[in-house]
């Protein structure tokens, strides 16, 4: 019987109950892609991430409780407080490497900084499926690598929606990110993905590799604050720089266990 070692840590938390929390299994060497999947799916939370050294520093894949995904911001969040709380890292950065290329992870202040690359997005006409969504009428629509964005006018705009779930997993997309200037924050966003069995993300590191380019472009600045969720949220600043987005956050550790693999 194998025994792992598994942490559950709220990442984008300023407190624990908040931000969104992620499974992290470290490894010393891979386990099947079933094992891993199972893995995923038994702990029901939005993403499961599993990593292994890797020459100077990791090597991270990302489950959701139905899929492998090629990138996940607040589950490498969730990692890297992992490695420097739990495995005491003493080193300033962890470098991470991934389906999507390299990550950084820095400590900065009382909590860690992400270096993430800029995803590019193109506008999009809003077509006769999209409109089926059960959602008002955004101003722009645009396409990234990963995700349909519709951008609106006020922030009560995207905290009021209730997208049709089914009509979004349909899409041809990894999900929606709706997104507004904040009231509190610079900008407010909530995303959704039902068809990784995600129904409402609290808050997605990787989205705002779209959603932080497009607001500073917008604002004419290189820094915004940002708060994501519905019932549970999760606040983050970003920076955007020479290509590459910096996520700052906080994270709190909530469970240690062992898992039991036959």
């Amino acid at each position: 019987m194998k025994r792992l070692s598994m942490y559950q840590v709220d990442a984008f938390a300023s407190t624990l109950f908040e931000g969104n929390p992620a499974a992290v299994c470290p490894l010393d060497h891979w386990l099947t892609d079933k094992e891993m999947q199972s893995i995923a799916s038994e702990n029901n939370l939005s993403e499961t991430a599993f990593f292994v050294p890797e020459g100077d520093g990791y090597y991270i894949r990302w489950f959701t409780p139905n899929e492998e995904i090629a990138l996940c911001g607040h589950a490498t969040l969730a990692t890297a407080h992992v490695i420097f709380e739990q495995l005491n890292f003493k080193g300033p950065a962890i470098k991470f490497n991934c389906k999507s290329g390299i990550l950084i992870v820095r400590k900065y202040n009382n909590g860690l900084m992400m270096d993430f690359p800029e995803l590019p997005y193109f506008p999009i006409e809003l077509s006769s499926e999209l409109l089926k969504l059960n959602l008002k009428k955004p101003q722009k629509v645009f396409k990234s690598q990963f995700d349909l964005m519709f951008v609106y006018e006020h922030e009560n705009d995207v905290k009021m929606a209730m997208p049709d779930l089914d009509a979004v997993a349909r899409l041809d997309y990894r999900g929606l990110i709706l997104t507004a200037p904040g009231i509190s924050t610079d900008v407010y966003s909530r995303c959704f993905y039902p068809g990784c069995n995600v129904p409402e993300d609290p808050v997605t590191g990787s989205a705002h590799c779209v959603i932080a380019p497009y607001w500073c472009e917008q604002l004419g600045t290189s820094h915004i604050t940002a708060m994501q969720g519905g019932n549970r949220q999760g606040k983050l600043e970003c920076e955007v720089k020479e290509g590459r987005v910096f996520l700052y956050g906080t994270s709190h550790l909530y469970l240690e266990g062992t898992i039991y693999l036959p």
